[in-house]
């Protein structure tokens, strides 16, 4: 803020009228070191009494970077006071600004003439009055622009502040409400009017100089001020076109998020109509979470049922899927595996024996040997599963599941089912599954035997390595055993 203000107002006051004073009045050598003294003087007087307007409308907003404690009166203070700064500015440009600048530099000017130390007419002095204000006003609009641009960080720390505190957004202060129409009205007109209110300003005073120095003087002296005022009014129009060029972009960027999945927050750092559209947005992200954790708590609720309904048929086998999910996430994420794909090898674990709905109790059921025939009904039941699921609109979800669920049977030397796939080419999930699956059925008591000790079970995951079982999953699933995960997860 300090440097724009500083590179403006050196613009503004040596550059813009500097150049109307000293390039269009016929000075003496003496005249213009008179006039000099005049601007220094007045640009002191400026800045002290600008300087003194500033303090008092950041205080606010030291206050909150200066506090050990912050309330929530001194952040939605700062808040309001950062949205009004930017029309603050402008005021402040049109008030101490303007007037510091231009009292004391015509009272000065009016007693040198008085004096006959200028020898210029007096009403010079109240066609000044009018260039310093119409120079005041675009020095003003563009420090508004500029000033919207360097509050942002602050805005968006405040916030934060704010929303670590009391966990919901922060308001914007509608009384400090800038609409986008006043912005385009007046900045427009004001754009479009500057240069040529200013040209005919300055070609007024120079018409004098005309009859003495000719008509290529004045084309010279012409030349220099309109390309000084094009320069000028093509400057603000940037600035305003990149004022409603940033939220939209940022807009449109929130909304191509949205569409990849993407959940983000905007930073609501407007004071206009994109204030109103950025808090919409806000609560439209805020839906859509709360929705998808609604939808997620119902997805997962389900899946647990559906695991706990296949249980249940076998008194024997109750908390089997859930057991089993358990070890599989805990293999998967010594693996290393991301919480998306935990999730997913989550929902296949609870999910791998849905297919014993499609076997006869009396086969399931059954609490002596079975025989071949009821074997393979048995043994039919990964691929039931991934039928059944298959029936279920298959979303990209639904079809990571497929593969835990059909092919958890399989062997690392292919002496499996229901497909005979060996090594690498049965699915990561079906793998692991398996690994989780064999442990929980050594362990688990059945009508016809006892569970046997989960050290045996170890023993044969070991000796099985490389056969039947991953060996790198079976190895980790070991590893886990001997850290007492297993028998936390069976509750002994």
């Amino acid at each position: 803020m300090l440097r724009n203000y500083v590179f403006s107002s050196a613009f503004a006051v040596f550059g813009v009228g500097s150049t109307l004073i000293f390039h269009t009045l016929s000075l003496s050598q003496r005249e213009i070191y008179f006039l000099l003294a005049i601007i220094m003087i007045s640009v002191c007087t400026m800045l002290i009494a600008e300087f003194w307007t500033y303090k008092r409308q950041v205080s606010p907003i030291r206050l909150v970077y200066r506090s050990d404690i912050l309330s929530k009166e001194s952040l939605y203070d700062a808040h309001a006071r950062l949205h009004a700064f930017p029309l603050l500015t402008l005021k402040r440009i049109l008030g101490p600004h303007f007037l510091g600048i231009g009292i004391p530099s015509s009272g000065l000017a009016i007693l040198c003439i008085h004096y006959g130390v200028l020898a210029i007419p007096y009403y010079f002095v109240g066609l000044a009055w009018i260039g310093a204000f119409l120079i005041a006003v675009m020095h003003g609009l563009i420090e508004f622009f500029l000033t919207f641009e360097t509050i942002k960080p602050l805005l968006h720390d405040i916030q934060e502040k704010w929303f670590e505190q009391n966990n919901e957004d922060l308001a914007h202060e509608k009384s400090f409400f800038f609409s986008i129409k006043k912005k385009m009205v007046i900045s427009s007109l004001f754009f479009a009017i500057f240069p040529v209110v200013l040209f005919s300003l300055a070609t007024q005073i120079r018409m004098q100089s005309i009859q003495e120095n000719g008509l290529g003087d004045y084309w010279s002296w012409a030349l220099i001020i309109l390309a000084m005022v094009v320069i000028i009014a093509l400057s603000g129009s940037f600035l305003l076109f990149k004022h409603f060029k940033q939220p939209i972009e940022q807009l449109q960027k929130g909304v191509y998020e949205v569409g990849q999945g993407s959940l983000n927050r905007m930073e609501n750092v407007y004071s206009d109509e994109f204030s109103d559209l950025v808090t919409g947005y806000n609560h439209m992200i805020k839906a859509i979470r709360v929705r998808d954790e609604l939808n997620q708590q119902l997805m997962e609720s389900f899946f647990t049922a559906i695991a706990a309904t296949l249980d249940a048929r076998d008194p024997y086998t109750a908390g089997h899927s859930e057991r089993v999910a358990a070890y599989s996430v805990q293999i998967g994420e010594r693996a290393g595996f991301s919480s998306g794909e935990l999730d997913l090898l989550k929902k296949s674990a609870l999910l791998h024996d849905i297919g014993k709905i499609g076997v006869r109790d009396e086969v399931l059921l059954k609490e002596g040997r079975l025989t071949d025939e009821e074997f393979n009904q048995i043994k039919a039941h990964p691929v039931i599963g991934a039928h059944i699921l298959s029936q279920v609109i298959m979303t990209e979800e639904i079809k990571q599941l497929l593969p835990g669920v059909k092919y958890h049977h399989e062997r690392y030397d292919g002496k499996g089912y229901p497909e005979g796939l060996s090594g690498d080419t049965i699915p990561v999930f079906g793998r692991l599954i398996a690994v989780a699956d064999a442990y929980d059925a050594m362990t688990s008591d059945r009508p016809y035997r006892k569970g046997m000790p989960a050290g045996k079970a170890l023993q044969i995951i070991e000796s099985g390595k490389g056969t039947q079982w991953d060996p790198h999953y079976a190895t980790l699933f070991v590893d886990l055993m001997n850290e007492g995960f297993a028998k936390k997860v069976s509750g002994e």
